[in-house]
């Protein structure tokens, strides 16, 4: 039995057949749409490599059924940049070494951009850091992508604040 669903994925619209109503949205990015940016780590929602946008709001993509987000709009680690331009979660993680292996860092930009947008990062690291404990680096890169959550926010906040005016 086919399903078909329709989600728009990083701007742009796909109408999808799904042969098994239990594959995972991490599934369909990766091994359909060849979106290989957000990764697979622990495959039950306890990493957070797997970090996406749905609807402005961060998701474990390994959790998440697709056939239950029909409709939705997705937006992963590859509909961050315009273009050459980084978005500016991107830019902050390149300056504060917000990375080592690099495996986590879609994820962890990813719920960066989602913690922002949800107008919870703030300015104290020490919330920034409670709030982005779903994501988890091996590597030990904290310092860095603390870091850069912050001043990301700042770099959002004066922006929103220019353009409004």
């Amino acid at each position: 039995m086919s399903l078909s669903i329709s989600l728009a994925i990083n701007g742009r619209k796909h109408e999808l057949h799904l042969e098994d109503s239990r594959v995972t949205l991490l599934d369909l990015l990766r091994e359909r749409l060849d979106l290989t940016g957000t990764k697979k780590g622990c495959d039950r929602g306890q990493c957070g490599a797997c970090t996406v946008l749905v609807d402005g709001r961060r998701i474990n993509s390994c959790l998440a059924l697709a056939v239950s987000l029909d409709g939705a709009e997705v937006t992963t680690i590859e509909g961050l940049a315009e273009g050459e331009v980084l978005h500016p979660v991107q830019a902050a993680f390149i300056e504060h070494d917000g990375f080592q292996c690099g495996y986590c860092t879609p994820g962890q930009i990813m719920s960066a951009v989602g913690l922002i947008a949800e107008g919870h990062a703030g300015e104290d690291p020490e919330r920034i850091r409670e709030l982005m404990s779903g994501n988890i680096c091996r590597c030990g890169a904290y310092k860095g992508i603390t870091e850069a959550v912050q001043e990301a926010q700042q770099v959002i906040s004066q922006r929103s604040r220019r353009d409004a005016a």
